[in-house]
C-alpha cells in the first residue's frame, strides 16, 4: 500500500512538474484550451495531495503521541492486527482517491453538460405589454478554451431552444484576445430574439491578462473583441441605456462595462444611467460586487441585476435546498437569483469554462427568467 501511494505521489509530482514547465515557458506555444488542461493537472496534485497529507499529518500526530507517552512510561508498544498507521494511510488513499476521480469525471463530462436554470421574478409596475416577459440569460463564453465546436452547436441550440424575448450576455466573451471568438462567431450569430441579443464586457474582455508587444496593439485588440458583437448581431452595451418596447410601453435596460471589487473597472452607471425614464429597469453588469457596493445603494430602482464572472468555480454542491461552492469564500453571492429589499441579482454559472478544464456539480448554464407583475 505504501509502495502504490508513493508511485501515485510521484506520478501526480512529476505531472505537476510538468504542467507548470508547459504552461510557464512554453504558454506562447499553445493554445489557451491546452493551457487550461496543464493548469487542471496542477489543480488536480494540489487537491489530491493536499487531501492525503491530512492523513498523513495524523498518523505522524498520533505516532508523535505515542512515541513520547511511551518514552515517559519507559514502556514498548505493541500493536496488534492491522496498526493505526497502516490503516490512516490507507484512509488516506482512499480519500485522496474521490477528488482524483472526480475532478477527471469532470474534465470529461462537464465542460459542455448545459443546464437551463429558470426563474419567474415579480416586478413592480411591471407594464403589461411585458407581462410574462420571457429573458435567456447567458455568461462568461470563454471561447478562447473551447475545444468541441459540435458541443458548444448544442448548447446554443439549446439556448435558442428556449424561445426567449429577449437574450442578454453578461460578459467575458474571450480568454484575452479576440481571435480566440473567430471560429465560433459564425456559430454565435444564431443566437436570436425578437427583442434582440444584448451585450456587454467583462474583465477578460479588455486583454488584460496577456503580455502585448505594445499599447497599440492592446488597444487594436479591445476594438476587435468590441467589433465581435455587431458581428453576431448582437448590442453592446457601453456604459449606456436603451429601452425594451413594445405595444407602445417600454423597459429600461441598462448596460455597463465591467465595474468589480479588486478587477478592471471601466463601468459608469452613473453615466449609463442619466436620463432614463422607465417603470422597471435592468441592469447588465458583469462582476456581481457591483450589486452590493453600488446598485443596491445608490440606485435602488434598479430592479434586477444580471451578472456573471464567478462561474460557481466551475465546482461544488448543488441540491434542491443547499448549494455551496469554493468560490463561496470569495463572494457571498456567487451563483442563481439574490433579493434584498425588492432589488434582484442573478448571477449566472458561466456558459463556458476558464482554468480548470471541466465542472463538476456546477454545469454550464443557460438562465431563463421570467417577468410577472407583482
Amino acid at each position: 500500500m505504501r509502495n502504490t501511494a508513493k508511485v501515485t505521489y510521484f506520478f501526480l509530482l512529476g505531472l505537476s512538474v510538468l504542467s507548470l514547465c508547459m504552461m510557464f515557458f512554453f504558454n506562447k506555444f499553445q493554445p489557451r484550451s491546452v493551457l487550461n488542461f496543464w493548469f487542471s493537472f496542477v489543480i488536480l496534485n494540489l487537491i489530491v495531495k493536499t487531501g492525503f497529507a491530512i492523513f498523513l499529518i495524523i498518523d505522524d500526530l498520533i505516532r508523535l503521541g505515542i512515541f513520547t507517552k511511551h518514552k515517559i512510561n519507559g514502556t514498548t508498544p505493541v500493536e496488534g492486527g492491522i496498526s493505526r498507521s497502516d490503516f490512516l494511510v490507507k484512509a488516506g488513499m482512499a480519500a485522496a482517491t474521490v477528488p482524483l476521480v472526480s475532478l477527471s469525471w469532470g474534465m470529461i463530462a462537464g465542460p459542455y453538460r448545459y443546464k437551463v436554470f429558470s426563474e419567474k421574478v415579480k416586478v413592480p409596475n411591471l407594464p403589461k405589454a411585458f407581462e410574462g416577459l420571457k429573458i435567456a440569460q447567458i455568461s462568461d463564453i470563454h471561447s478562447g478554451s473551447f475545444y468541441d465546436k459540435e458541443a458548444v452547436q448544442k448548447g446554443i441550440d439549446l439556448l435558442n431552444a428556449q424561445g426567449a424575448d429577449v437574450v442578454f450576455f453578461t460578459g467575458d466573451i474571450v480568454n484575452d484576445q479576440a481571435k480566440e471568438m473567430e471560429p465560433y462567431v459564425e456559430m454565435f450569430s444564431q443566437v436570436q430574439a425578437p427583442m434582440g441579443v444584448y451585450s456587454i464586457l467583462g474583465n477578460h474582455d479588455y486583454g488584460d491578462y496577456v503580455s502585448w508587444e505594445s499599447e497599440e496593439a492592446k488597444e487594436a485588440n479591445n476594438i476587435a473583441v468590441r467589433e465581435l458583437h455587431g458581428r453576431m448581431g448582437w448590442r453592446l452595451l457601453l456604459n449606456e441605456h436603451v429601452y425594451l418596447e413594445k405595444d407602445g410601453e417600454k423597459i429600461g435596460l441598462i448596460g455597463v462595462e465591467n465595474w468589480g471589487k479588486g478587477f478592471h473597472q471601466e463601468g459608469d452607471l452613473a453615466k449609463a444611467y442619466e436620463g432614463i425614464e422607465a417603470p422597471v429597469k435592468l441592469l447588465l453588469s458583469h462582476d456581481p460586487t457591483h450589486f452590493d457596493e453600488v446598485v443596491k445603494k445608490d440606485y435602488k430602482d434598479i430592479n434586477i441585476t444580471f451578472s456573471g464572472h464567478t462561474h460557481g468555480a466551475q465546482m461544488g454542491i448543488e441540491t434542491a435546498g443547499f448549494k455551496w461552492s469554493p468560490i463561496s469564500l470569495r463572494y457571498r453571492k456567487w451563483a442563481g437569483l439574490y433579493e434584498e429589499n425588492g432589488q434582484y441579482l442573478y448571477i449566472n454559472r458561466g456558459f463556458g469554462f476558464l482554468g480548470y478544464a471541466g465542472r463538476l456539480g456546477i454545469m454550464p448554464e443557460i438562465t431563463v427568467m421570467e417577468l410577472e407583475s407583482a
